[in-house]
């Protein structure tokens, strides 16, 4: 069953085919799918940034998250039903020159699993993308879908497990399986100075990556916290600043545990951190 976009009016099936069609796919029909570990290692450790969007973007290495990413995306919730959903792993998201790294913990059921593009359309997008709109770093407050014409400037979006995975909490396996497109995301984004880590396993992944990528990280490992700071060091001495914040959860902020003010401060200190924008 074909269902329209609901921005261009191009039909799409669920899960969007590769190479369809779909805006921002950065895959096509003959970007080879990670069958399992080995792959995603083996394909990530030699990937420029391109390749890494594509190859990461149709990626089967975890059979539970392959299988929950597709029910979701046939089954799909109500106010969505007339809609085709991407149901794919979801790529990383904004400036290739980024100097501010947003890492996030895995797509939206019914947010960047519909859309196919990550913090877009559910509440936890809204959050963080009127956030970086307010510090400078979007070109708009509202993140709706793929083809909204949104851009980040000198800020990029990543998740470290980059399926949904069932009730939002990944396996340890599985965050495994996917850390090296993170990883390699590292190594790549050589402008990048700050990285905003949204709740604990952001931070969490945030340190494995850095620590793998071959980077200096503080021991004992500095523990996450709203508003916490630790100094990373690159191999060529760069120094990068991890900053803490609240994940933009609807259970956070609908609670008042993450105002908009305090998602405000953390954005400030990252941005702070990684200097002037280009």
């Amino acid at each position: 069953m074909t269902l329209p976009h609901p921005r261009t009016g191009q039909v799409f099936e669920s899960p969007v085919p590769p190479g369809a069609g779909w805006p921002g796919d950065p895959a096509d029909a003959a970007t080879p799918a990670a069958a399992g570990p080995a792959d995603v290692v083996a394909v990530a450790a030699s990937a420029d940034l391109d390749a890494l969007q594509a190859a990461s973007s149709v990626c089967r290495a975890c059979p539970r998250l392959v299988a929950w990413r597709e029910e979701v995306a046939v089954t799909k919730r109500r106010a969505y039903l007339g809609e085709p959903y991407w149901g794919r792993p979801v790529p990383s998201f904004g400036d290739p020159d980024a100097r501010v790294l947003v890492v996030g913990l895995a797509p939206g059921a019914h947010g960047a699993n519909r859309t196919g593009r990550l913090f877009t359309g559910d509440r936890s997008g809204d959050w963080i993308t009127a956030a970086l709109h307010r510090a400078g770093l979007a070109t708009s407050p509202t993140s709706t879908d793929g083809a909204d014409g949104l851009r980040l400037v000198g800020a990029r979006m990543v998740a470290p497990v980059r399926c949904v995975p069932p009730d939002n909490v990944p396996t340890t396996a599985e965050r495994h399986t996917c850390a090296p497109w993170l990883r390699r995301e590292l190594e790549l984004l050589r402008g990048v100075r700050s990285l905003l880590a949204l709740g604990g396993i952001g931070w969490a992944a945030s340190l494995a990556a850095a620590r793998d990528a071959g980077w200096v990280v503080p021991r004992p490992a500095p523990r996450f916290g709203h508003g916490a700071t630790a100094t990373l060091t690159r191999p060529d001495g760069v120094a990068v600043t991890l900053v803490g914040c609240y994940h933009v959860s609807q259970q956070n902020t609908s609670t008042g545990r993450l105002t908009a003010a305090m998602l405000d401060d953390a954005v400030a200190t990252a941005v702070l951190a990684a200097g002037p924008l280009a």
